[in-house]
C-alpha cells in the first residue's frame, strides 16, 4: 500500500456534488464536463459496456462516456433476467430497424443492445464460479465480494468501481472515522485475500479517493468541515514506493483558508494509472498534460 499525501487541485470546490464531478471527470475547477475519465477510456479503448462495472444500482459520472457507458449492477443474475424480460426484448425487436445514427432513439437503441450483450456476457462468465471467500457482513464488503467474483471469473473488465459513504464527519468525527476505517480495512483485507487465493491480485491495482479532505480546525460539534487536500490510497503487488509516498502535510504552513496545501494534482495520479498500468494514452483521456508519478 502507498499513501499519497496532499492530493487535490487548484481552487478546490467544497460542494460534495461539484467536487465529486471534478474528480469523476478530471476537469478543472472552472470546467464542466459531461463525460467521466473512465468513460473516455471506454470510448477509446473498449468495445462493450462491461469494460467498466460499478457495483451499485446507478452509474457514476466517472464511468459515462460520450458513446459508451459502463455497467451498473449488484447482481449478475438479476441483470441477466432484466435483459431477458419480455418488455426489454419487445423494445429491441420493435426498434430493430432504427438507424443507429439517429441522435436520440438510435443512441438509446444502441445502449440497450450493448446492455443486453454485456448482461449475457457477465452472466455466462460468472454463473459457474462460486466464491468460497469469507467477507464481513457490511455493504462495502458485499460490493468487494461481488467484484472479487467478477475478477476471479475472468471477466474482460478493466475497471471496477465501489464506494463507502459516511465520511462527511461534521460531528463526532473520532468515533465515526474509527468505525468507517475499520469497515474499509476489514473489507479490503478480505478482498485482497480472496484475489490472492485465486492468483489474481497480481493483476489488480486498487485506488481509494474522496472528493475532498477535511478542515484542520475542529468545529464545535467535535468534527471537521469540508476541506481541500486529502490522502489517496493505492494498493497492489507492483508498487514502487510502498508506505508513505511523500511528505505529510504541514499543520503550520496552511493556505489562506486555513486548509492543508495541495501538493499533487489528482490528475497526475490518474495519468500514472492510465499510462503505467492500463498502458494507454493518458493525455488523450485526461484532455491535458499531467505527468505520471513514480508509485507504480
Amino acid at each position: 500500500m502507498s499513501i499519497i499525501n496532499n492530493v487535490g487541485y487548484p481552487n478546490p470546490d467544497r460542494s460534495h456534488f461539484r467536487a465529486t464531478d471534478i474528480w469523476h471527470t478530471a476537469s478543472g475547477a472552472d470546467e464542466y464536463w459531461q463525460t467521466g475519465w473512465i468513460g473516455r477510456f471506454l470510448d477509446r479503448y473498449a468495445n462493450a459496456p462491461h469494460g467498466a462495472i460499478e457495483v451499485d444500482e446507478s452509474l457514476s459520472l466517472a464511468l459515462k462516456g460520450q458513446m459508451l457507458n459502463g455497467i451498473a449492477t449488484t447482481d449478475a443474475k438479476r441483470l441477466f433476467r432484466i435483459a431477458q424480460a419480455p418488455y426489454f426484448k419487445g423494445v429491441l425487436e420493435h426498434h430493430k430497424d432504427v438507424h443507429l445514427s439517429e441522435h436520440n432513439l438510435g443512441y438509446l437503441y444502441k445502449t440497450m443492445i450493448d446492455a443486453e450483450s454485456s448482461a449475457n456476457y457477465i452472466y455466462e462468465k460468472t454463473r459457474l464460479y462460486n466464491s468460497k471467500a469469507s467477507y464481513p457482513d457490511t455493504g462495502f464488503a458485499k460490493q468487494l465480494k461481488t467484484i472479487g467474483q467478477f475478477i476471479n471469473s475472468g471477466l474482460d473488465t478493466k475497471v471496477y468501481y465501489a464506494s463507502l459513504g459516511g465520511f462527511d464527519t461534521h460531528a463526532n468525527q473520532n468515533n465515526k472515522q474509527a468505525r468507517l476505517l475499520s469497515q474499509y480495512a476489514e473489507a479490503m483485507t478480505a478482498f485482497v485475500k480472496d484475489l490472492k487465493s485465486q492468483n489474481t491480485f497480481k493483476d489488480t491495482l486498487i485506488l481509494t479517493f474522496s472528493e475532498f479532505g477535511r478542515r484542520v480546525q475542529q468545529n464545535a460539534a467535535n468534527g471537521t468541515d469540508h476541506g481541500a487536500a486529502n490522502n489517496v490510497f493505492v494498493i497492489g503487488d507492483h508498487l514502487k514506493a510502498p508506505g508513505v509516498y511523500n511528505e505529510l502535510a504541514s499543520l503550520e504552513n496552511l493556505d489562506a483558508n486555513g486548509d492543508l496545501k495541495f501538493e499533487i494534482d489528482f490528475r497526475n495520479i490518474y495519468a500514472t494509472i492510465l499510462k503505467q498500468w492500463l498502458r494507454v494514452d493518458n493525455d488523450i483521456i485526461l484532455q491535458g498534460k499531467f505527468s505520471p508519478l513514480g508509485f507504480v
